[in-house]
């Protein structure tokens, strides 16, 4: 479900303390993150979830022009690990800019060219990186 507010409601989660006491919350914040990313990328960015047969997966890529542009990770931890499958799953698919969301505040990069996010950073990343001219 992509709108976590409606997600809280049926669940009759009415308070920060019992999200974050409340199976859902990892999945909330996924989709919480989601939703806002693909907002903030425009109009012109579709947005694919990717899996592949052997499990590499990516939680969002942006797609541009016809070619995928970025992909997200997103992760709930303040200490995110990143899964080999979404490094496999970015070379498949040729992606240049990597970004991991967590629920931290800094900014930082991992390695493999990918950035860890807090949510704010992302969003003007994907501002910044979805208003540049397609290759």
């Amino acid at each position: 479900m992509r709108d976590s507010g409606l997600v809280h409601a049926l669940l009759e989660i009415g308070s920060r303390e019992q999200l974050l006491g409340h199976p859902a919350v990892g999945p909330s914040w996924e989709g919480f993150v989601i939703e806002t990313l693909i907002h903030a990328a425009g109009p012109n960015a579709i947005p694919i979830f990717y899996r592949t047969a052997d499990g590499a997966e990516i939680d969002l890529v942006l797609e541009r022009a016809g070619r995928p542009a970025i992909a997200i990770e997103v992760k709930r931890s303040t200490a995110p690990k990143i899964e080999p499958g979404f490094r496999v799953a970015c070379d498949d698919l040729k992606i240049d800019h990597r970004l991991l969301v967590y629920s931290g505040r800094d900014s930082y990069p991992i390695r493999d060219g990918i950035v860890a996010h807090s949510l704010p950073s992302a969003i003007i990343a994907v501002r910044e990186l979805m208003a540049r001219p397609a290759r």
